[in-house]
């Protein structure tokens, strides 16, 4: 996987969001290079309310790597994509041994909702892959409970850190610790009694009090404003709890809804429509079996209390967000975080059920091992046809991104820009055509200006006016009308187009915008 990011980071493009946020990433360097003097990062739009360790090591990075700063953002990306990796097949392997961790970092990383977040999202990636380690450390010390060791209450610590460091969202993790533990104590209290449960109970909460500690430490680097008033993050969440934007509206099901009135079905049914047909399977099945084990009296509780964390972290925030109804849009973006813990099910299950199949010869074991890898291929195989574009797969049982192109928001973070623009310059050069005397070419842009601006180069400039514009690129999506003009680039996937870019030199041409997109 490393060697495949390494290869491939530079192709993924920028989206609506990139611009911004590495100017966030400047601000808090500039802030912490100050001596807190230059204060602007901790008023940023509304990023101040996010953290910012994603935006910091990818601003420190450029000015280390030989590469541009948005190239550099993709490969941190990917770098912190790959430690999410590697904790959810540590949790996995002490959950369930050497092969359930296999399958659980096959499962994963095999996933192109993940795959291809890892590479470009600042805000969701990260808080998966930051949400993942604090969940390993949580089991280390359930593992060891009351008294866990130093390496379990540090990994905690640090989970805990970067995952508040990105998004106050790691509130979510307090019911499945809660219940963890409250099992715990009620099992221990059957057998030695209250008294007996408590003291274990406490001896458990002092010995983790450090991991609070660093948690809080790390949040603050991360996250200066934060720290700046210790309500601050009360503040955040009260903010995020309720929709604080202006609604637009987006594609699901083939009709346009408002982002706030989304129907209570829109996670679990695009889960559906997104996950690896393998990765739900066995997810489901983990995730059915986690809960009966955790159960089962004859199951030590430490080990019950562990598997009954992972199955909530996988199925608690959709719950949650079913029953609060909040805004939702961009697919499944906000939620790749419970992906990793559906992954450790899975490989949980994938596992158990190899276990059993040893049981029938190897002839059982080699069919069955035929068909995960047959599972797995299938969304491979979706990977490498839409690169870069894996994050908008939708699996095979759905039809894929053919059947999905007129119902639901395919590249919704802009990606396609890259090679529209490259594809681009590249025809016009090849025609030996330059713009006219005194100025540059002129490009109308339906999608995210500020990304078609850097993609495009110093030879083109960008405009919402289609009237003073020789060319028009726009994303393949239902906002952006397609207009009736020599067309000179289509960047298409399985027949799908994600972005195309227009000759309207001599033409008249309509408003390129059908609704007005999203901000």
């Amino acid at each position: 996987m490393a060697a495949i990011a390494a290869l491939t980071f530079r192709d993924y493009g920028l989206g609506w969001d990139d611009f911004t946020h590495s100017q966030y990433g400047d601000l808090l360097l500039k802030l912490y290079g100050s001596g807190f003097s230059d204060t602007r990062a901790l008023s940023f739009v509304n990023l101040y309310k996010y953290g910012g360790g994603f935006d910091m090591a990818a601003a420190l990075a450029a000015k280390i790597l030989p590469f541009g700063l948005f190239e550099t953002r993709r490969l941190v990306g990917a770098a912190i994509g790959l430690v999410g990796l590697l904790a959810t097949f540590r949790l996995a392997r002490r959950m369930g041994g050497p092969l359930a961790g296999l399958i659980a970092l096959l499962l994963l990383v095999t996933c192109p909702l993940y795959y291809g977040h890892m590479f470009i999202n600042a805000k969701d990636a990260p808080f998966a892959a930051a949400m993942a380690v604090m969940l390993l450390g949580f089991a280390r010390a359930v593992h060891a409970y009351p008294e866990p060791d130093a390496r379990a209450v540090a990994l905690a610590g640090v989970g805990l850190g970067l995952a508040f460091g990105s998004r106050i969202l790691a509130v979510v993790a307090a019911p499945y610790v809660f219940f963890a533990l409250l099992l715990i104590v009620i099992v221990e209290s059957r057998a030695s009694g209250w008294r007996e449960a408590a003291a274990r109970f406490g001896r458990f909460v002092v010995a983790t009090l450090p991991a609070l500690a660093l948690g809080y430490l790390i949040m603050g680097l991360l996250w200066p404003w934060s720290i700046v008033s210790p309500l601050n993050p009360i503040y955040a969440t009260e903010y995020f709890d309720k929709f604080f934007e202006k609604p637009w509206k987006e594609l699901y099901e083939g009709a346009l809804i408002s982002v706030p009135d989304m129907p209570a079905s829109y996670l679990p049914h695009l889960f559906a429509l997104k996950l690896p047909e393998i990765m739900l399977v066995l997810g489901v099945a983990g995730a059915i079996g986690a809960f009966l084990a955790a159960a089962r009296p004859s199951i030590p509780v430490n080990r019950r209390a562990g598997l009954l964390a992972v199955a909530l972290a996988a199925v608690t925030p959709i719950i949650i967000a079913i029953i609060a109804r909040p805004a939702l849009y961009n697919g499944l973006r906000h939620f790749v975080f419970v992906v990793p813990p559906f992954a450790v099910l899975g490989g949980l299950a994938g596992a158990w059920i190899f276990d059993k199949a040893r049981q029938y010869g190897n002839g059982t074991l080699a069919a069955l091992s035929a068909v995960f890898v047959a599972g797995i291929a299938l969304p491979v195989s979706d990977m490498i046809q839409l690169h870069p574009y894996e994050y908008t797969a939708f699996n095979w049982a759905s039809g894929g991104v053919r059947a999905a192109r007129d119902k639901y928001m395919l590249d919704y973070w802009g990606l396609a820009f890259k090679q529209a623009a490259n594809a681009l310059r590249a025809g016009l050069a090849s025609k030996h055509e330059n713009p006219p005397t005194g100025r540059r070419w002129v490009v109308a842009i339906c999608g995210p200006q500020s990304a078609a601006e850097v993609e495009l180069g110093p030879q083109f400039e960008t405009t919402w006016d289609e009237k003073k514009a020789d060319f028009a690129m726009e994303l393949g999506t239902f906002y952006c009308r397609p207009l009736q003009a020599p067309l000179l680039v289509n960047i298409e996937r399985e027949g799908v187009s994600y972005a195309r870019a227009y000759d309207l030199r001599g033409r008249s041409m309509p408003n390129l915008l059908t609704v007005p997109p999203p901000q």
